[in-house]
């Protein structure tokens, strides 16, 4: 299959493959010169570069980088692989949690009372939680 169809299968601009590639994420094989000299060299995937296409899509899905998804492409190892995923599912957490704690913050804004919501003592909690226990909060007006 040729670059074109596989990006097209997938989705994906041909300088995709290319620079997954040049990161050592696909090998893909190359025509050799024959009765048409003008086709040596250009690229060809098969079975495995589709299975190849659709895991590192996947791992990207799953919030994985590219170095990431070539780390883990390059251990054969099981035990660091675990160690790359341990680091990732943490990060991944922490993230999570972030976004939990906008999410509330948001929450928290959409459902107050106040015409304001920077006047709403939860809000006023929210920023002397933020900054720290002893400080007082001076929303200006």
């Amino acid at each position: 299959m040729a670059i074109g169809a596989l990006a097209e299968r997938f989705g994906l601009a041909t300088h995709v493959l290319r620079h997954w590639e040049a990161m050592g994420l696909l090998t893909p094989a190359r025509d050799a010169a024959g009765r048409r000299p003008q086709a040596a060299g250009r690229r060809q995937y098969g079975n495995a570069d589709l299975t190849r296409v659709a895991v590192i899509m996947r791992a990207k899905e799953a919030g994985l980088s590219l170095d990431t998804i070539r780390s883990l492409a390059a251990t054969t190892d099981p035990a660091t692989r675990r160690d790359i995923l341990r680091e990732e599912a943490q990060a991944l957490r922490s993230r999570i949690a972030a976004a939990q704690t906008s999410l509330e913050l948001i929450e928290c804004a959409l459902g107050c009372d106040h015409e304001d919501f920077t006047q709403c003592a939860h809000f006023h909690q929210m920023v002397a939680d933020r900054i720290g226990t002893d400080a007082t909060v001076h929303i200006p007006v």
